[in-house]
């Protein structure tokens, strides 16, 4: 059952910068972690990064550190995905995704079955 709405994907050279928006109901936007996952053609969904309730704890997978920034505006009930220097590598349908399971301030896990509510998902296409 979808419940959250990912936006802002498309197609863009390497080097290039893309932002993703994730829009929530607010019964779950303000009592959820928000993550963000990416799934490439063959193979496993992977995390990618994830924010805490209250936006002040954050934490990145290795591959997008320094890259990309998560944030959220909590009036909004919008999280988003900055995505800077992107790489071929990094072509994957990417899926937002809220746990309602943490406290304020902890970040949500890596493991995808925490996650009770999923987006459709947005394809990003990275070009060389």
């Amino acid at each position: 059952q979808v419940q959250l709405t990912e936006s802002g994907g498309g197609a863009v050279q390497a080097g290039g910068s893309l932002r993703l928006s994730c829009a929530a109901p607010g019964r779950i936007f303000t009592r959820a972690g928000m993550a963000w996952f990416r799934q490439a053609p063959g193979k496993e969904r992977e995390f990618v990064v994830a924010i805490s309730r209250g936006g002040r704890n954050t934490f990145y997978a290795d591959s997008v550190k320094g890259r990309f920034t998560i944030s959220r505006d909590n009036a909004k009930n919008t999280a988003y995905l900055q995505m800077n220097s992107l790489k071929p590598e990094d072509t994957a349908v990417y899926h937002c995704a809220a746990d309602t399971s943490v406290i304020l301030h902890v970040v949500p896990g890596s493991d995808p079955r925490s996650y009770e509510y999923w987006g459709q998902g947005t394809q990003i296409t990275v070009s060389s």
